[in-house]
């Protein structure tokens, strides 16, 4: 199953980013170029790891810089930048993620001209080739995966990713999502919970 790597956010040093935003701020477009790419992976990264899918991770690239374009004057150094950057980006992700629990549309079915495809079952796994049976496990074990992850609600998919797949911890997972430590780590029970319910053939 793909999962890119975790949040790793080229940050410069805090004074320098406060300059930086200072100056965006001030209406330095050259300052604001220099910020986004300080985060534009970070950003892909995130918007990728919770959404699987490519088209909808460059949107929500584009959306969220948009927001921080518009909204760069309301940042008031509060908090970190990063987690002001990544709470517009996890909530533009969970805008998605609700639309689509709405439509019921699986993130990893595309359809192609042989028909409807799982990108996820294409995913080839080192060293399984010469083993059809691994094969077949791997590709069952990834699919039911990717339908465990979609029957959680979108904020449970959210936390349960953003501490499993990107390897955040709890409060900075609550920070993002504008709550409490403990609320985000109620949520990622429940969404373990089902997802073991879900994978129990597997386990």
């Amino acid at each position: 199953m793909p999962f890119v790597g975790t949040v790793s956010a080229r940050m410069a040093a805090p004074s320098d980013e406060a300059e930086l935003i200072r100056a965006a701020q001030a209406g330095d477009q050259d300052a604001f170029e220099r910020l986004v790419r300080s985060y534009d992976q970070s950003v892909l990264r995130i918007a990728l790891n919770l959404l699987r899918s490519p088209e909808e991770a460059r949107d929500v690239y584009q959306e969220a810089f948009l927001k921080v374009y518009r909204n760069l004057d309301s940042f008031r150094f509060d908090c970190s930048f990063h987690t002001w950057l990544y709470r517009i980006v996890t909530n533009i992700c969970l805008d998605h993620l609700r639309r689509r629990k709405v439509r019921r549309e699986e993130s990893t079915v595309v359809q192609t001209e042989d028909g409807l495809v799982d990108r996820i079952s294409q995913v080839p796994e080192r060293g399984a080739r010469s083993d059809p049976e691994r094969t077949m496990w791997n590709s069952e074990l990834a699919g039911t995966i990717a339908n465990a992850l979609e029957l959680l609600t979108p904020r449970e998919r959210t936390v349960f990713e953003l501490r499993h797949f990107e390897g955040l911890r709890l409060r900075a997972i609550g920070d993002m999502l504008g709550t409490t430590e403990e609320a985000a780590k109620n949520c990622l029970f429940r969404a373990t919970q089902k997802m073991r319910m879900n994978l129990e053939a597997f386990v």
